[in-house]
């Protein structure tokens, strides 16, 4: 089962265009969301540098 956080409109929003009021809340929101976190930290390595890489994220390093 994907988790919310795969599906989230807001990340949509940011990916579809980063510069957008809701895509520049979503990125903001990521920093403090307890869903995010638990989401972020349950992936493999990899896809934690992917996503790292995508959004300039830079919390939560092992």
């Amino acid at each position: 089962m994907a988790q919310p956080c795969e599906n989230c409109k807001l990340r949509a929003h940011h990916d579809k265009n980063p510069k957008s009021l809701m895509g520049r809340f979503w990125r903001w929101h990521i920093n403090f969301c307890p869903g995010w976190k638990a989401y972020f930290t349950s992936l493999a390595p990899d896809r934690q540098a992917a996503l790292r890489e995508k959004y300039n994220f830079k919390k939560y390093n092992q």
